[in-house]
């Protein structure tokens, strides 16, 4: 019970620090509607079983034990993150609520978006592999351990689905919406600052 109470709070702690994932639902939701930011949710959500799988089968301590392989990660999640962020730092789009026009993302590309910023994001592979180091008994079952992977998928589905209605709310949506063009240099300029700071020394858990 203490292990699962460990694995609970660290969790929820984890989920509601603000970070890429927060941003980029966060723009989908009040920018392109309910139905991209609970895509993006869903698929953020997939992307830390990514996590979970290769730390459950010791990938993880290859990659955390090697200099090369940690810092091409570091990179490519770096510049997903980045690359997101220009985009949003350099829209000219102006969307309006209920337009049926505009660069409104596929169902697959709104999951896709959610489920890469998870993926590539090395912070996330750390709080995976720092959870299950520290709580994770060595006789534990698979089962048991593939459980506690599902419960951080769960906690992350569930906080980002709320953020998803939250910000695609009509009401705030317009207001987000007529504020559309200094809100997304904000958040292109956060998501560019977070993946500059994935390789800086010194950062990171």
């Amino acid at each position: 019970m203490n292990e699962l109470i460990a694995v609970a709070v660290i969790t929820v702690l984890a989920v509601i620090s603000p970070g890429p994932d927060f941003a980029m639902v966060t723009r989908n939701s009040y920018t392109y509607g309910r139905r991209s930011g609970l895509l993006a949710a869903l698929g953020i959500a997939c992307g830390v079983q990514v996590h979970v799988f290769y730390t459950v089968f010791g990938i993880a301590m290859i990659i955390t034990h090697s200099p090369v392989l940690f810092m091409a990660m570091k990179l490519l999640g770096a510049g997903y993150l980045i690359y997101l962020g220009w985009k949003s730092l350099t829209s000219t789009s102006t969307l309006q609520l209920g337009a049926a026009s505009g660069p409104r993302p596929s169902s697959g590309k709104a999951f896709a978006m959610g489920f890469l910023t998870n993926a590539l994001n090395p912070k996330t592979m750390l709080f995976v592999v720092a959870t299950y180091s520290q709580v994770v008994q060595a006789n534990n079952s698979l089962g048991t351990n593939f459980a506690y992977g599902l419960f951080m998928s769960a906690s992350h589905g569930v906080w980002f689905s709320l953020v998803a209605i939250f910000f695609s709310a009509e009401a705030l949506r317009q207001r987000m919406l007529s504020k559309q063009q200094v809100i997304d240099k904000v958040i292109g300029s956060a998501l560019i600052g977070l993946g500059i700071s994935l390789v800086l020394p010194g950062v990171g858990r």
